[in-house]
């Protein structure tokens, strides 16, 4: 019998005792499983790291920051399932899970059972590997100011519309200017980068946000940065990213398949990866392990 090891963690928004308890029945009915769950910021790095020793595949129910986390501690030869148990679970959805976790386990699980992985690549920012978007600027800052805001009486984090009224009101902060602040070496200067390993770069809702429409999980990393944002611009940007348009664009550089390129900031500017806050930077050098992670999809 395959055995799975289960990391869950229980503060994610969408991790409750009876959804763990059906997803770990969805995986025994099957399969030998062995629950571990997360009791700090790391923790499933180390977890997924020990797993890999002796399982035969490993399912991370959380949110987007706990996969980040797992995939760190991720080896090349045990595939990974991912079941959706954060605000936004952008991973897993990306990867064409579905919402329901109990449906997505039973998924993972048939996937394990059939020998049918898919094999894909994993962005790497300064050493640290991220699923499916990082950033260095604007979105870091909205992830930064998220966090600020501390964590509810059950641990979990600000959700979707809380997120989406943090950047809507860092734009209007800003008066709708970001000046050009870093240089991505070989391509020139921009506002702020977005790096994008699949797509879509993350969900609004129900509704996929592409930024960068090209990229591939199967693929190198991609990047959108424009070069500087005006009142003017913002409409345009905003409507041609949010649809994953804006290759072509002459106000904004892009950068799509790539192994790996180097970014220069004018000051330290904060860097996310996986909606997770890395701190800030001055440099970043960003690469693609191609063929990284066999997933259960």
């Amino acid at each position: 019998m395959s055995k799975v090891v289960l990391i869950v963690n229980p503060y994610s928004s969408g991790v409750t005792r009876s959804r763990v308890a059906d997803v770990t029945a969805a995986i025994a009915r099957r399969a030998e499983v062995v629950v571990r769950q997360t009791e700090q910021k790391g923790h499933a790095t180390e977890l997924a790291r020990e797993a890999v020793q002796d399982a035969d595949a490993v399912i991370v129910f959380s949110g987007d920051g706990t996969y980040n986390e797992a995939v760190n501690g991720a080896s090349g030869d045990v595939p990974f399932g991912f079941l959706p148990g954060g605000g936004a679970s952008v991973f897993p959805r990306a990867l064409g899970l579905p919402r329901d976790p109990v449906v997505a386990a039973v998924q993972a699980l048939d996937a394990l059972l059939a020998g049918r992985t898919t094999s894909i690549s994993l962005g790497k920012v300064n050493g640290r590997r991220f699923c499916f978007s990082a950033g260095i600027g604007f979105d870091a800052e909205a992830v930064r100011r998220i966090d600020s805001r501390g964590r509810d009486r059950d641990g979990r984090r600000a959700g979707n519309l809380t997120f989406a009224a943090t950047v809507i009101g860092i734009v209007f902060e800003k008066r709708l200017r970001m000046p050009p602040q870093l240089e991505i070496d070989d391509f020139g200067r921009a506002a702020f980068v977005f790096v994008a390993n699949g797509r879509p770069y993350t969900y609004m809702g129900a509704v996929p946000v592409n930024v960068a429409g090209r990229a591939d999980f199967a693929g190198g990393l991609d990047f959108v940065a424009p070069r500087v944002v005006t009142p003017g611009l913002v409409p345009r940007l905003a409507f041609r990213g949010f649809q994953g348009r804006l290759d072509g664009d002459p106000g904004v550089l892009t950068g799509h398949d790539l192994d790996a390129f180097h970014v220069r900031c004018d000051v330290a500017t904060p860097l996310q990866a996986d909606g997770e806050d890395l701190g800030d930077v001055i440099e970043a050098s960003f690469s693609a392990e191609r063929d990284a992670l066999a997933v259960l999809v």
